[in-house]
């Protein structure tokens, strides 16, 4: 099944065990939950990611991880993009935000890639920056150098908020897929 009826949800963060509780996987993460919501995996190897499909509703839906390090995430976005004839309407991109305080999420259906690296490889790979995104909040790295920040652990503090911000993004990633990016915006990024 090619063209309408599919969407697809893109998890970036960072393959291996040691990035796994990271900050910057929180794309990853949500990828995760939204498959034990719909009783699915994502283990599939296929386009340089693991890869889910499950049907939803009269829907396909796509669940992807890109098995590449985030800041090179793009080329396997494009390819799958290009491989179910997606339109970017029809695809959103899961990211790890430290604009946001922990635990707040923002959804937006286009926009720049806001320092986020990866992201901007999946915007550059793609060609526009007409593509949706839904930004978990994972806060300021205050004196440490954000690539220090967003590859460590949270503390016990942030992790119970950064949690929740996952849940919510489940969520919402799940409001998505039923009713589109708008509805997803307009229910989900209120503070």
């Amino acid at each position: 099944m090619c063209g309408p009826g599919i969407k697809m949800v893109v998890g970036l963060g960072n393959p291996g065990k040691k990035y796994v509780e990271t900050r910057h996987n929180a794309g990853f993460k949500v990828v995760d939950l939204v498959a034990e919501a719909l009783k699915t995996d994502v283990k599939k190897r296929k386009f340089g990611a693991y890869l889910g499909e499950v049907e939803v509703g009269d829907k396909k839906l796509i669940l992807l991880k890109p098995r590449r390090f985030m800041n090179l995430s793009g080329q396997v976005v494009a390819t799958a993009v290009g491989f179910y004839k997606l339109g970017l309407s029809d695809v959103l991109v899961v990211a790890d935000d430290m604009a946001l305080s922990p635990g707040r999420i923002r959804i937006r259906a286009k926009g720049s890639a806001g320092g986020h690296n990866g992201l901007e490889d999946v915007i550059e790979k793609l060609g526009t920056e007409i593509v949706g995104r839904l930004r978990i909040g994972i806060g300021q790295s205050g004196d440490e150098a954000a690539v220090d920040y967003v590859l460590d652990k949270p503390t016990e503090a942030e992790r119970q908020m950064l949690d929740e911000g996952i849940e919510k993004a489940r969520d919402a990633v799940l409001y998505w897929v039923e009713y589109g990016i708008e509805a997803a915006m307009n229910k989900f990024n209120k503070r």
